[in-house]
């Protein structure tokens, strides 16, 4: 057993107390009656030694946010160390939790969000909330002191008075299996499908220079190569601009998407379609003609980051907004007949909580609002705060982009942990891998079997195309099928295989990065690391 200290408190009156806690104890609800007020974020602490050779996870703030296991003097590493010109201009803080977590340079010292772990062996501490709506649970560790301490992002939201939760946390220890089972028991929490798809989506080879006549060689080329139910999704590029979601680019797409969503079922497939809902960009028509629908934060609109034009967060409580989205989904679903939108750059829907609800809050009301536009078609989410997606998204990315190349040119490398990185992409599909059929099908990004447009080596495709196999809820290539080669066909279908049929895959993190598995009643092993 150990003490907990918590304190809880508005600026008109706090709360102090202590509970005993013990590491396998299930749920912890710490509740208290608070003055009405101004809320200041809860704060517990509880003393936690590590064992020099334990490993810490602390899960990444967003989708794409690199959250490796680190050792007990690992570190994370912010955006303070980036000039601030470059800052101004590139909006490098603006992807992650960079303008409201603090982050440490002492060794040691990390930070994540909803959940953690500290890995022994094969014996796991989770630590985990059960609810996020009074605010996001931050855990902060700091090994020199041996203390975890545990935040509610809360502050600045009004209380009314009387109860106010606190914390809602769970504690377990047990094997992987135990732990992760556990709390998705006591969260209540099923994935919307177990049903695993396969199939193309068109980013990774053409990115945004996609137009009719390429999409419609792309889906000719995988009537040859995948099966009835695979998905056939087209990414960014169909729109003029990001926020223009009602009409397609005409130059590109002169007929619209939905004779290509009705090839695409003709063929078979299931028909997907890339949005990024709460965010537009600078020079879509929608940020010019709506300046009033843009979040405002201190009198200016939020900056998201920089792709495109560079791109603002939409006011979600702005009632044309949410109109406007309703139609786009209303036309993107039952007009153009998609079955699967991928709904990305979703953080930006809460940067910022209110005097109303937390940043979380906002963020789960965001997500209930994108469940209702779609009532039950697939969504794929990709670039989301992770707890709030639990339950409401079918399907979500699990780590950054892949890249064309293993970790992108050196410079890239000194910037935010959300970056395009084949490397940080694998692993965090390898230690998120909890989440998959838990809390939706996990998403690892693309694979890669072509030669043409591609930097990896053979050796580095193999292992991407593996993880991915082993560890997801939706498997897709960028690939042009068309152009794929006997051999390629042959291992395209290998890797099919190996997502149906792989049995008792097991990971082992502390000699480098090992994946073990069993397919078909022989052992397997893919050296990640």
């Amino acid at each position: 057993m150990t003490e907990l200290h918590w304190r809880a408190a508005t600026d008109t009156g706090s709360y102090d107390d202590t509970a005993l806690i013990s590491v396998g104890q299930g749920a912890v609800h710490l509740r208290t009656d608070l003055p009405a007020g101004t809320l200041e974020n809860a704060v517990a602490t509880l003393s936690w030694p590590m064992a020099e050779n334990e490993k810490i996870f602390m899960n990444g703030y967003q989708t794409w946010t690199e959250c490796p296991e680190l050792p007990k003097w690992g570190r994370q590493r912010g955006t303070d160390h980036i000039p601030k010109f470059l800052l101004d201009k590139y909006a490098f803080d603006r992807y992650g939790d960079y303008h409201f977590v603090r982050y440490s340079k002492r060794k040691g010292m990390s930070h994540g969000f909803s959940y953690c772990y500290f890995r022994s062996g094969e014996h796991y501490r989770l630590v985990a909330s059960l609810d996020e709506t009074p605010g996001y649970t931050i855990f902060y560790y700091d090994a020199k002191a041996a203390v975890l301490r545990i935040e509610r992002d809360c502050a600045g939201v009004c209380h009314g008075g009387s109860v106010f939760a606190a914390f809602d946390l769970f504690f377990a220890e047990g094997s992987e299996d135990e732990v992760f089972d556990a709390w998705f028991a006591a969260l209540g929490c099923r994935p919307r499908t177990t049903k695993k798809l396969a199939g193309y989506s068109s980013w990774y080879n053409r990115y945004q220079n996609i137009d009719e006549e390429s999409i419609s060689e792309d889906l000719q080329g995988c009537r040859a190569l995948f099966k009835p139910g695979d998905l056939f999704q087209i990414d960014d590029g169909w729109e003029a601009k990001v926020g223009d979601w009602l009409e397609t680019d005409h130059a590109k797409f002169p007929h619209g998407l939905r004779p290509l969503a009705d090839a695409a079922h003709e063929s078979g497939f299931l028909a997907g379609l890339w949005l990024a809902p709460f965010v537009c960009e600078k020079e879509s028509l929608l940020c010019k003609n709506h300046p009033d629908w843009l979040l405002q934060v201190d009198g200016q609109p939020w900056c998201c980051g920089c792709n495109w034009s560079s791109f603002y967060a939409l006011d979600i409580d702005h009632p044309e907004v949410q109109a406007y989205l309703k139609q786009v989904f209303d036309r993107v679903l039952k007009d153009w007949g998609f079955d699967l939108v991928k709904l990305d750059f979703l953080y930006g829907a809460a940067p910022f909580g209110n005097a109303r609800e937390s940043r979380a809050g906002r963020m789960q009301r965001a997500m209930a609002l994108l469940r209702s536009w779609c009532g039950d078609k697939l969504i794929l989410g990709c670039g989301v705060p992770v707890m709030p997606a639990f339950g409401i998204v079918d399907y979500c990315r699990v780590g950054c982009d892949v890249g064309l190349d293993w970790d992108d040119v050196w410079y890239m490398r000194l910037f935010h942990r959300e970056r395009v990185s084949t490397k940080q992409s694998i692993g965090n599909t390898i230690f998120r891998r909890q989440l998959n059929r838990r809390a939706y099908g996990s998403d690892p990004d693309v694979f890669f079997l072509r030669e043409e447009n591609c930097k990896l080596t053979a050796q580095q495709k193999q292992t991407l195309a593996q993880v991915n196999a082993l560890f997801s809820g939706i498997l897709l290539t960028s690939d042009m099928p068309s152009r794929y080669t006997d051999e390629m066909r042959r291992q395209y279908n290998a890797l099919r295989e190996l997502t149906e049929h792989a049995e008792n895959c097991t990971v082992d993190a502390d000699n480098g990065l090992t994946v073990h598995y069993t397919l078909h009643g022989k052992q397997q092993v893919i050296k990640v690391f």
